[in-house]
């Protein structure tokens, strides 16, 4: 006995709270996201001090460089965090005005 998916009865109605209510989220969602921005900035800004020490040493030398390799990958984190805050803006303006589902 195969068991297969039954048709909705009804079409789905279109709500538009339900839909500003979606499009409220995803705004919320780009604001976590733009925190996760500022808090990667603050990271590289220590980064920088940091790197700014005068260390002498060899092995104040290694850790500048390391240093400096951690905040080349963390700035362009942080760039695809800050492009990702802009699509998921522009995703919730077209879930408000499609009543389409977000994903």
């Amino acid at each position: 006995m195969s068991v297969g998916l039954m048709p909705a009865a009804t079409a789905p109605t279109f709500d538009p709270s339900e839909c500003a209510s979606r499009s409220h989220e995803v705004q919320r969602l780009a604001w976590r996201v733009m925190g996760c921005v500022d808090q990667a900035d603050s990271v590289l800004s220590a980064l920088r001090r940091t790197q700014l020490d005068d260390w002498q040493s060899p092995a104040g030398q290694a850790c500048r460089t390391t240093i400096a390799v951690h905040a080349s990958a963390l700035m362009r984190a942080r760039e695809s965090l800050d492009h990702a805050v802009a699509v998921v803006l522009r995703h919730s303006q077209s879930v408000g005005v499609s009543g389409g589902p977000v994903h």
